[in-house]
């Protein structure tokens, strides 16, 4: 699991990197980015002030309402995903203790497979 602390740095949390031996080497002149693929199980938990989760937002809405394809990155890996529809969309609210609003978006994949021919 990884969060950003006060200065908005990621952290991790003792979370296993879904990393494999054979990209995991990085040039010293060009950074290279880990591709997350289908078949990983990958998670990634940021804490930010609500300006920069909003641009995030907004980021990944445009990118909703313009196509079928999205890709989210960091500065040590990106994650490419085709999806689908329909696209989940989950809003619960806790007014007990201390209020808190939870937005959960929810994007099935989408494969390129074609259905068999019929002879």
């Amino acid at each position: 699991m990884t969060h950003r602390d006060d200065d908005s740095e990621p952290v991790q949390d003792g979370f296993e990197s879904a990393q494999d031996d054979s990209e995991s080497a990085h040039d010293d002149t060009e950074s290279e980015r880990t591709t997350i693929r289908t078949g990983r199980d990958f998670e990634r938990q940021y804490r930010l002030d609500a300006a920069e989760a909003g641009r995030f937002l907004i980021d990944l809405g445009e990118q909703l309402r313009d196509g079928d394809e999205l890709t989210i990155t960091d500065d040590e890996w990106e994650l490419p995903f085709r999806f689908g529809e329909p696209v989940e969309l989950e809003i619960d609210f806790d007014g007990v203790g201390d209020p808190e609003l939870e937005i959960e978006l929810e994007l099935p994949g989408r494969t390129d497979e074609k259905a068999p021919s019929i002879d």
